[in-house]
């Protein structure tokens, strides 16, 4: 690598990271200032605010804002050096813009396996503590779990719970249904179902097995007490948070995700959006800091002002683009992965279309 490579390498990292820190600053102040009523109300220790929460918020947000702050970084420190002729002697030296675009490169994937290995394995363990630590101390909201809770858990075989309660792990007035095709098979209710962590089976109390022939019932069983095992079910599927995925792992979310369709279950836009944005999101790195260095690497009136403008408007406008086709993916309109991955399609094709003009 040259002397060349490695200075515009440290202007991009330390643009990008220094452009990063400044945001979770003002974040953090805003945070601060927004939610400081609630912590004292509700008591939450120093140690808790510090460690629980913030010190899981950063790399939330880090990661949030990472693919607006390497546009942002690439275009301020290019735009910087083309007003300041280094662009015009870099290409006048013999090196063309393609190779001249190496270290952008690099420091793009470097930023992305970042971003990948931030997104997949260490936010989501961060997001469970951040999450719980806001239910009980900002929204003052326990866990309580869910309501009417009706799901296929196997082609076939539905389970039914009136509530389940977090806190105790008992469903309210079980039910599980085996269909044979249209058939009805077998009906099992329940007073309630208690998970046992142990056994991994659960405990049915005031019971009654219902078996089925012909659409006639032919058996009858009751009892005070049965454990049994209910395939695929375990307590975490009746997590009460919405987005469940943001504390799931690369791993968990892809073993969630098999698990489910498994059973049958569909509507798994939102886990699917997920997964796919988790790789895409990284890839963006190298989309923006192409069209950033296209657009930056020329002259123009208005200066440096023109160029982070430009950039902070095409920054906005793929984040809009990338919120309305999940949105659609999420309402079942458009196949997940391509809602994902739309915006990267289109802004690559700018990308290329803006490197064509770049000046060489």
């Amino acid at each position: 690598m040259k002397k060349l490579d490695l200075y515009i390498l440290r202007k991009f990292l330390g643009t990008f990271f220094f452009a990063i820190l400044l945001i979770i600053s003002i974040s953090v102040v805003f945070d601060v200032t927004e939610k400081i009523d609630n912590f004292f109300e509700h008591g939450a220790p120093l140690k808790a605010i510090v460690f629980d929460y913030y010190k899981n918020f950063v790399p939330y947000f880090a990661n949030l804002f990472t693919p607006l702050f390497v546009f942002i970084a690439v275009i301020f420190f290019t735009s910087k050096m083309a007003y300041q002729t280094e662009i015009i002697a870099i290409l006048s030296s013999g090196v063309s813009f393609r190779r001249m675009m190496f270290p952008y490169f690099l420091g793009a994937a470097i930023i992305g396996l970042f971003s990948f290995l931030l997104g997949g394995y260490v936010i989501p363990p961060a997001n469970q503590t951040r999450i719980q630590f806001e239910n009980v101390y900002v929204k003052n909201k326990p866990a309580r779990g869910l309501e009417k809770i009706h799901m296929q858990i196997e082609p076939g075989v539905f389970v039914y719970m009136d509530k389940y309660r977090t806190y105790s792990g008992r469903g309210d007035y079980f039910s599980m249904e085996k269909y044979d095709g249209k058939e009805l098979v077998s009906k099992l209710s329940a007073r309630y179902a208690e998970f046992d962590s142990t056994s991994g089976k659960w405990g049915l109390r005031d019971y009654v097995l219902r078996e089925f022939s012909d659409g006639v019932e032919h058996k009858i069983s009751a009892g005070s007490k049965v454990d049994t095992l209910i395939p695929n079910v375990t307590p975490k599927d009746f997590k009460e948070e919405r987005k469940y995925f943001e504390m799931m792992t690369n791993t968990e979310l892809d073993a969630y995700i098999e698990a489910q369709r498994a059973r049958g279950v569909g509507n798994l836009e939102e886990f699917l959006i997920e997964k796919y944005k988790r790789i895409a999101s990284p890839f963006s790195a190298f989309i923006l800091t192409l069209i950033g260095v296209s657009l930056a690497s020329r002259k123009v009136r208005g200066g440096m002002g023109l160029h982070i403008g430009v950039g902070i408007a095409l920054s906005f406008s793929y984040i809009l683009f990338m919120t309305i086709s999940t949105t659609f993916a999420v309402n079942g309109n458009m196949n997940p992965m391509l809602a994902v991955w739309l915006p990267n399609i289109v802004f690559t094709a700018i990308a290329f279309y803006l490197y064509i003009k770049a000046p060489k």
